[in-house]
Order: structure tokens, then C-alpha cells, then sequence
């Protein structure tokens, strides 16, 4: 099956099309009919009458973009009339909504006339809090953008116009710094004179690249003034006229710094690339054939050829997805009346800055676990990368706010976290954590200190002040590969063949396991070369708050030196491994997932007590229920009566001041209706968010099919009852996973200190 024929399948699968209405308050009884319609839909009329701010308060207005298109310009179909553009706009508005959560309506009209499209746009400023103005040809989309600017007061963005204009000002910012030039000095060729160039020649201009060093040549030529002075060429590409003799793209590009190609493509050819100045950046952004090919361009001559293009499968990819779903978001959250060019230019600052930064390996996955790391194949972000959003939209907004334009001024520091919140309980859950860490961090000794994963994520603590690494392992490997990966990032380490307190943690080593086995000659090699017991003893002793290791072993080897050296606290006789499980509007915690295979009802109801606390860190308030295939001794036999039995004794624990039930199936623990229906005598009278299974078996199996079948995402394993705060690491886990455990442990230390 071809590519077409796939896209018209995607496409008139049922339900038809790539977007519905769904209801975001509950419709389920006639009560809730009543308030979201007649009567209750009075009030807050009502109050939107009295004062029409309050329609941001009472309905979607704050996050509903209007989309709209005549279809006079679709990318690569031409004027295609409204009707057949409606697919491209659907796309456009599902893009706004997979990277920002932005709700869309869609509406094409049928018309050519921009009068009749800026009267009929006009008009719905009571419905939307945004127009994204989409697909309608130059110069009309120039006039009826600045037209519509000027009768709303809600912010209109011409997606055409500024898209490229923005992301590739980004790419821009990065390759003049990789090549060491400067904005104010460069020479600018543009090929294309449309709308796309013509706002990306202006945006350059508010980046800072003087405006008589652009260059622009459409399809009779350079723009010059005798032209311009001929009424040769519109108002729009008279502004960039420039006094110079006529002449072709290759006369043009002759000595330029930049070639921006927004025309169509095969219009380059390498003599052409050859003949620019030093160290050139060729943008060539037609699609789907560049104006001249990624490798031919890098490959035109010997020295640094900085090259992007508008395809996925190159890199620096100009994707205008990187801008509009963001500066929406921050322009819809300020409730600014428009999107000026300072929020324009916040937006691409962001996206360089965001270049510049350590790529999480999600994003390295997702295509194709290509390096990705700041340099000349490496100027821009990639789309998928999550990190956009609170980079981006909290810069626009910022600078609506200061250049006037917002209605409503936002914390950042707040807004960042609202916006994390958006990609899923997890980032909502962890941020309360990384918060705690931050007021206090303490000293994290990471033994696979020589990991790329492990540098990497030591550098994002420091970066954000959750704890202070201390990564153990040969100094040299490491300083060596701090510099490979490009890191400002000056870490501490600590080499265990030569650390100073050798002897003493050998000695620590030797008192805690002469009589199980080791000699003080085993002790001392073992501290070593061995850095988990290295850092186990480290840790022990207090010359760190927490251990952090797993990364490249198997769970069970990787645990056994802080079980043997740390060992488990005072009040614990087990440690037990703990998933931290979250969905769109829930979250609960699953032990044990990773430790004890057959645990009894002490060891049981000991782990439900530490999961207990576990929950609190992230302020979760816990309600426990003990997991079987029986419900409250409708079995009876060894097996249901020994969650029961745990259930019993947590109960009766006087330091445990959380409900707590069981035994029960997974269902009535987690299904309101059951716990208030069948099981009114339930201790719990909310649903369980601590869910204790039985054993390891059904601990782990239960959690990965929450995980993969369920959609939930986890974090985890953190490790509970140890005497120190100890994380053992899955074995693959990502960078984000390494920092998260970090912050888990360093709030671990806080608490046992009696701080945060």
C-alpha cells in the first residue's frame, strides 16, 4: 500500500477526519445536565454579561484557537479552494493540540475576497482566544493578517509568514555562533519573495542583521531599487530594494554569508555555494526538493558549511511545529491581545538556547538514537522534544508581559511547572520533589560515575540545584568524557584508587564483613575497584547523603553492597522496591516490585508503611490496600489470609495514621463505586493510591501491565527501608530517571536530617 493510499485510509477511518468535541465536566447524572446547560448555564451568562473577562473564567475561550484558511495557498497543492484545505487545517490544529493542548476549531471559507475573510474573522473574536491564520496566498495574507491585528484583541498569527521566520532565526542565532561571526556583519541572500521570505527577512532584520545587507531575488532577479523605483515589484519586496545592479541568484549569493532559499528547489548548485564567503550557512527550505541538496552543500567545499533544509531526514530540519503550538501557549496563558515581534524574538532565543542544551535520550530515541549534541548538524531542536514547551512559552509570555501586551502577569517559576504538568502527572509529581531538593541539596555519590548517562545526569543536577554528584570512578575517563560530550560542567570526583580515605573505608568494609566472609586484603580491593562498595562505605561513613548505582548491572548484584554495608534502617527488618505509577488525573504507588519474592504479612505490612511515607514526599496522602484475588475473607486459605493478616497489623501500628485495608481485589481497591456500593464497610472511602501485592511475581507483572496496557508512566524504583537513602537503577534507564531517583533520595536525606 502506497503513501497515499495509507493517508486516505488514516483518514476515513471512523470516525472521519482528525478531530471531535469531548466534554470536559462530568454529564453522568441529570444534576450535572442541569448545571452544564438549563438551568445552571444562567449563571455564569450572568456573570460574562456583567463582565466579559469572566467568559476566560467560565468557558474554553483561554485555550481555543480558531484556525483558519481560504486554501487560496496550500504547502505543495497550490489553490485548492477551502473544501479540499480542510485536512491540512484539521492537521494543523491536532499539531496544537499533540504540543501545547491547545483547543481547536477549525473553519475554511469560501472566498477570495480579503475583505470578506477579515469581516467574517472579525466576528468570532467572542468564540477564540487566538486566530491562527493558515494557507492563504501573498500579498492577501499580508493585508488581512495586519487588518485582523488591528480589529481584534486577541492575538492573530499568520503561521506562513512567521513560522519559518522564527525557527530558522533560531538555527540562525546558533550557526553564526558555531562559525564565530556576527549578526550585524552578515550578508544575506534570499531566494523567494513570497510571504514566507519576506517575514523571514524582516525577522532576521529584529535579530539584528542590518537591512541594506539583504538581499532578496525572486523570479526576475535581485530586487533592486531601479526596479522598486519602476513599480516593478509590490510594496511588500520594495522595502528590502536594494541599490545594487540587477542580476541573477548566483550574482546574488557571490560573497554572502547566508543563502535562505524559500523559492523551489534544485535553484543551487555547489559553484554557487563555492562562491560565498567563509564558513557559509545555506538555509535551503523548499519542499519537498531543496533548493540544493543537505550533502551536496556540505560537501561544495572544504571548509565549514553550515546547511539546513525543511525535510525530516536531514538534520537541522526547519520545522515550523518547533514555534506556533508555543508561542500560542504563551500568548493564550498572558491573555495577551496580540504576538508582537519581541515575542516573536523571545521564541527563537529560546529555541537557540534550548540547542545548546544536553538532549534528553527520549529525544535520541525517537529518532533513531542519532547523537544529538550542539554543533553544525545540531542547530536546532528536535520537534518531539518535550523540553519546547516550558522553553518556549514561558519566554513569549515573559516578553508579552514586559513589552505590555499581556493582560495577566504569570510566576514563571509557576507557569513552568503548570506547563510540565501539561505532558503528564509524572513531570507534576516529580517537580514537587525536585522543589524539596532544591531548598537543600545534598551530596549524591554516583558509582557509575564514568557513564556517559551518569555525567550527563550529574551535569542536570548541578544545572538545577537538586543535589551536589559526586561521581566515583577513574578521573581521567571522566574529565575525558565530560569534554566529549560538551558539558560546562566542572564535576566532582572522587577516583576510589586513589582516594584518601582508602584505608579507612577498608577498614569500615573489613569490621562490617570480616566474619561473613572477607579478609582486610579482599576488603581493600574491593573499595578499590569495586564502586558500589566503594560508595556503599561512602555512604555508611557520611561522607555522602546518598548512593546511587544500578545503571550497567543486573538489579540483585547491584543491591547486594548496600544491603550488606548500609543495611536497613532501625525500624525496618526489609527493603522493598516502589513504583510511582501515574495516569492523566491519579496517581498511586506499587510495592513490592523489585526485592522480596515471597514476603510474609510482617514483611508485607512493613512495606505498606514505608510506601505510606514514600507518598508523603511526594505530598500524596496514602490510603493502603493489601492486594489479593479475595475480597475481605470471601477466600480463605493461607495465601488470602496472609495480605489480611498485614492488613490487620498495619492497622493496629500506632505510628500509622493513613487508612488502610485489605485483603481486596485490585478492582474494589481502586473502583469507587465498589469500595461505597458492595464494600460499604471498607476502612477506605476513597480509592487506594498504596497498592501492596502479595509477592514479587505479581508486584512486577502488576506494574508493567499498569504501564504498557494502562498508559501510565512510571518513575521508579525507589528503594524504601534502607538506613541511608540508597536508589538501585534499572538497568537502561534515561538520564531524567538517574536525576528523578536523585531528587527521591536527596528529600530522603533532607527528611532524616529533619529539613525539608
Amino acid at each position: 500500500m502506497g503513501l497515499d493510499e495509507d493517508a486516505l485510509d488514516y483518514h476515513r477511518r471512523d470516525p472521519p477526519g482528525k478531530v471531535a468535541i469531548e466534554t470536559t465536566k462530568p454529564t453522568s447524572t441529570q444534576r450535572d445536565l442541569s448545571l452544564a446547560y438549563s438551568p445552571g448555564v444562567a449563571a455564569p451568562c450572568r456573570a460574562i454579561a456583567d463582565d466579559p473577562t469572566d467568559a476566560y473564567t467560565y468557558t474554553s475561550k483561554g485555550n481555543l484557537v480558531g484556525m483558519v484558511s481560504n486554501g487560496s495557498a496550500v504547502l505543495g497543492l497550490g489553490d485548492i479552494g477551502a473544501q479540499a484545505s480542510k485536512p491540512v487545517i484539521e492537521g494543523k490544529g491536532v499539531l496544537l493540540k499533540r504540543f501545547a493542548d491547545i483547543d481547536v476549531f477549525d473553519f475554511e471559507l469560501d472566498t477570495d475576497d480579503p475583505d470578506a475573510i477579515v469581516e467574517a474573522v472579525s466576528l468570532t473574536e467572542p468564540s477564540f482566544g487566538g486566530i491562527h491564520v493558515e494557507d492563504i496566498k501573498a500579498p492577501e495574507c499580508f493585508d488581512i493578517e495586519e487588518r485582523l491585528r488591528e480589529r481584534m484583541s486577541i492575538p492573530v498569527y499568520h503561521d506562513d509568514q512567521h513560522g519559518t521566520a522564527i525557527v530558522s532565526g533560531a538555527a540562525l542565532l546558533n550557526a553564526v555562533d558555531i562559525v564565530d561571526k556576527e549578526l550585524e556583519n552578515l550578508e544575506v541572500t534570499f531566494a523567494g519573495a513570497g510571504a514566507s521570505a519576506i517575514a523571514t527577512a524582516d525577522f532576521y532584520v529584529s535579530l539584528g542583521v542590518p537591512r541594506e545587507n539583504v538581499t532578496l531575488v525572486d523570479s526576475e532577479g535581485i530586487v533592486t531599487t531601479a526596479r522598486a523605483d519602476a513599480g516593478e515589484v509590490n510594496d511588500y519586496k520594495a522595502a528590502f530594494a536594494q541599490d545594487r545592479p540587477a542580476g541573477d541568484l548566483a550574482d546574488a549569493m557571490d560573497g554572502a554569508d547566508v543563502f535562505v532559499g524559500l523559492a523551489v528547489g534544485d535553484l543551487v548548485d555547489g559553484d554557487m555555494v563555492r562562491s560565498m564567503a567563509e564558513n557559509p550557512v545555506v538555509f535551503a527550505m523548499a519542499n519537498p526538493t531543496p533548493e540544493i541538496g543537505y550533502h551536496e552543500a556540505r560537501d561544495a567545499r572544504d571548509d565549514t558549511v553550515i546547511a539546513a533544509t525543511g525535510r525530516s531526514d536531514f538534520p537541522n530540519q526547519v520545522n515550523n511545529v518547533l514555534c506556533f503550538p508555543f508561542i500560542f501557549r504563551g500568548a493564550l496563558d498572558v491573555r495577551a491581545t496580540e504576538i508582537n515581534e519581541e515575542m516573536k524574538v523571545a521564541a527563537a532565543r529560546a529555541l537557540a538556547d534550548l540547542a545548546r542544551q544536553d538532549v534528553p535520550d527520549a529525544v535520541a530515541k525517537a529518532y533513531g538514537d542519532e547523537p544529538l549534541q550542539y554543533g553544525p548538524e545540531y542547530l536546532i531542536p528536535k520537534a518531539l522534544d518535550p523540553r519546547v514547551l516550558f522553553q518556549v512559552a514561558p519566554a513569549v509570555a515573559e516578553a508579552a508581559v514586559e513589552s505590555g501586551v499581556a493582560r495577566l502577569d504569570r510566576d514563571l517559576d509557576a507557569y513552568v511547572e503548570e506547563l510540565e504538568a501539561r505532558l503528564g502527572k509524572d513531570r507534576e509529581m516529580m517537580r514537587i520533589v525536585l522543589n524539596k531538593a532544591k531548598t537543600d541539596p545534598k551530596r549524591v555519590a554516583l558509582a557509575e560515575g564514568t557513564n556517559a548517562k551518569t555525567i550527563r545526569a550529574a551535569s542536570q543536577m548541578v544545572e538545577e540545584g537538586i543535589a551536589r554528584p559526586v561521581l566515583l570512578g577513574d578521573r581521567e575517563v571522566i574529565e575525558r568524557r565530560v569534554a566529549d560530550l560538551g558539558l560546562d560542567f566542572d564535576p566532582e570526583i572522587v577516583d576510589p584508587a586513589a582516594a584518601d580515605r582508602l584505608d579507612a573505608y577498608a577498614d569500615h568494609l573489613y569490621e562490617a564483613r570480616r566474619r561473613k566472609g572477607i579478609t582486610r586484603v579482599e576488603a581493600e580491593d574491593l573499595v578499590r575497584t569495586d564502586t558500589d562498595y566503594f560508595g556503599s562505605v561512602m555512604v555508611a561513613m557520611g561522607d555522602a547523603d546518598a548512593l546511587l548505582t544500578g545503571l550497567t548491572h543486573h538489579y540483585p548484584s547491584a543491591l547486594r553492597p548496600p544491603l550488606q554495608i548500609v543495611g536497613t534502617a532501625e525500624d525496618a527488618e526489609y527493603a522493598a522496591g516502589v513504583y510511582m505509577l501515574t495516569f492523566k488525573n491519579r496517581v498511586i504507588f506499587v510495592a513490592d516490585t523489585t526485592v522480596n519474592q515471597d514476603p510474609g504479612a510482617a514483611e508485607l505490612a512493613e512495606i505498606g508503611r514505608h510506601t505510606g511515607e514514600l507518598a508523603r514526599r511526594f505530598n500524596v496522602d496514602p490510603r493502603a490496600a493489601f492486594l489479593s484475588y479475595s475480597n475481605f475473607g470471601s477466600v480463605d486459605n493461607a495465601g488470602t489470609r496472609k495480605p489480611r493478616r498485614a492488613a490487620e497489623m498495619l492497622r493496629e501500628d500506632p505510628e500509622v495514621d493513613f487508612p488502610v485495608d485489605g485483603e481486596m481485589q485490585a478492582d474494589t481497591a481502586v473502583v469507587e463505586d465498589i469500595l461505597e456500593g458492595t464494600y460499604d464497610f471498607a476502612d477506605l472511602e476513597e480509592p487506594a493510591n498504596v497498592l501492596i501485592f502479595p509477592n514479587l511475581e505479581a508486584g512486577n507483572i502488576g506494574y508493567k501491565l499498569l504501564q504498557r496496557l494502562g498508559g501510565a508512566d512510571a518513575i521508579g524504583p525507589m528503594l524504601v527501608g534502607m538506613d541511608k537513602p540508597v536508589h538501585v537503577l534499572q538497568r537502561g534507564d534515561e538520564v531524567k530517571d538517574i536525576v528523578n531517583l536523585a531528587g527521591v533520595a536527596v528529600v530522603d536525606a533532607q527528611e532524616r536530617d529533619g529539613g525539608a
